[in-house]
């Protein structure tokens, strides 16, 4: 198997890692919406942050990636079975294929069990692959409405209830919604939209350096896989190590009273509807400091995560035709200067 291109040696694209490492260390923060142009490298983040993510610890066996420590989060067949065998596994990055049918994502009984042996089994579906990792949907805006309306529910509660074919269970269904695609073949839903916690606009780097070095990584790595993948180890190991770090950190990071002010003040400033807004912008916040080894949430990391946070939750104002990053960087000045 052809190790992926490396995370560190992506250049070009400092937001979209930015997003990814904020919620490969805090969950809480939602999902990550990579909009943009094509060939700028957007599925190729999501595979590089798959095999850059530590492994998790698993009840073994469990088709659902199962926390041994976390008991309320168990599935039916872990719960109370006093399962304690535990195993490593990789962080689960699944691909949720544009074409896939209602079964394949929720899950379905086993239709061979069913014929040959007479009992009902059920076949796990994408979901609890993706149990406790990141769901990935290319072109997420061309994902059909029914698929988009079950995303919904299990992203809002955290399982999956599958009722049909005569199966009733339920099982945990927690993971980070990644999508990307390109705006120029149809706008998100709104209710989908929200859903994400972080937004950015992927361009294509008009600066010629910066282009000749994507240029010349691509070209080694297609060249000789093994001997680009060996030359960024080092940096890949260092990128884990920090994600780590800041996972342990990440719950002693403080957040002031004139934090949670600032933050409410920029979003009553662009009229962002609900307090989803506030919750995420702190939380993304956060995440950013203890990547960065910073004790307390300061301005400089409320600048740094906002226009991600905010620019996707904005009204459309007719009056105003500058775009939603231009309007959360006045606002951040207009906020910060007082």
């Amino acid at each position: 198997m052809v190790n992926p291109f490396p995370f560190s040696a992506i250049v070009g694209q400092d937001d979209m890692r930015l997003a990814f490492m904020i919620a490969a260390t805090d969950p809480s923060v939602g999902g990550v919406l990579a909009f943009g142009d094509r060939g700028t490298g957007k599925s190729t983040a999501v595979r590089a942050l798959a095999a850059l993510l530590p492994k998790i610890k698993v009840v073994s066996g469990c088709p659902y990636n199962c926390a041994p420590d976390k008991q309320a989060k168990l599935c039916g067949a872990c719960n109370g079975s006093g399962k304690t065998k535990t195993e490593m596994r990789s962080a689960p990055v699944v691909d949720l294929p544009l074409g896939a049918t209602e079964d394949r994502v929720v899950g379905a009984l086993n239709l061979e069990r069913a014929l040959a042996a007479g009992e009902k089994h059920f076949e796990p579906g994408l979901l609890a692959r993706a149990n406790r990792g990141f769901l990935y949907i290319d072109e997420v805006n061309l994902l059909e409405d029914h698929l988009v309306d079950l995303l919904l529910d299990v992203a809002a509660s955290g399982l999956n209830l599958v009722e049909r074919e005569g199966l009733s269970l339920s099982h945990p269904a927690r993971f980070v919604l990644i999508g990307s695609g390109n705006p120029e073949e149809g706008e998100l839903r709104p209710q989908m939209l929200d859903r994400f916690g972080l937004a950015l606009e992927v361009r294509t780097p008009q600066d010629i350096p910066t282009r000749m070095e994507v240029i010349r990584r691509r070209d080694a790595y297609d060249r000789d896989p093994e001997a680009f993948h060996k030359h960024w180890a080092n940096a890949e190991k260092k990128l884990r190590t920090k994600i780590v770090h800041a996972r342990e950190r990440v719950t002693t990071v403080e957040t002031g009273d004139a934090v949670l002010e600032r933050a409410a003040r920029l979003c009553v400033a662009l009229g962002s509807d609900g307090l989803r807004g506030e919750l995420t912008l702190i939380r993304a916040a956060r995440a950013y400091a203890a990547l960065e080894d910073v004790p307390k949430v300061g301005d400089a990391e409320l600048k740094r995560v906002a226009p991600m946070v905010l620019s996707h939750r904005l009204r459309r104002n007719p009056l105003d035709d500058s775009g939603s990053a231009t309007r959360v960087e006045r606002a951040i000045q207009e906020v910060f200067a007082k």
